[in-house]
């Protein structure tokens, strides 16, 4: 088993990756509500085409939202896009090179979106 730096369980063999605030399995954790947004609120716009096999995908960044409204914004700018797409660690990815919809998007509905990259 391996311990972080602040002395909790951090995976076991038993139930996976373990929650440190309440100590139980991720899938069976009871503070998921208490969790905080990821997000620094400076929300990044930008092409990616690492370790996709050259295809090229738009990445949203920096989104200070819980899991849920992060899901529904997701859902969202892959109907406004057209294409498909998924939520990873935080980060929402478009499939295809939609950066200035993505962006116009993110504007009305509140954002201020940066273009980062090339």
């Amino acid at each position: 088993m391996k311990r972080s730096s602040s002395g909790g369980l951090v995976y076991s063999t038993d139930g996976g990756r373990m929650c440190p605030e309440c100590r139980s399995a991720l899938s069976a954790c009871t503070c998921k509500a208490k969790a905080a947004p990821v997000g620094n609120g400076i929300v990044r716009v930008s092409r990616s085409t690492k370790g996709r096999g050259g295809k090229c995908v738009t990445l949203v960044d920096g989104l200070a939202l819980d899991a849920a409204a992060l899901a529904t914004l997701a859902k969202g700018l892959r109907t406004a896009c057209g294409s498909g797409g998924t939520v990873k660690d935080g980060v929402i990815e478009v499939q295809g090179d939609h950066c200035e919809p993505v962006m116009a998007f993110l504007r009305k509905h509140g954002h201020e979106p940066k273009r980062t990259g090339g």
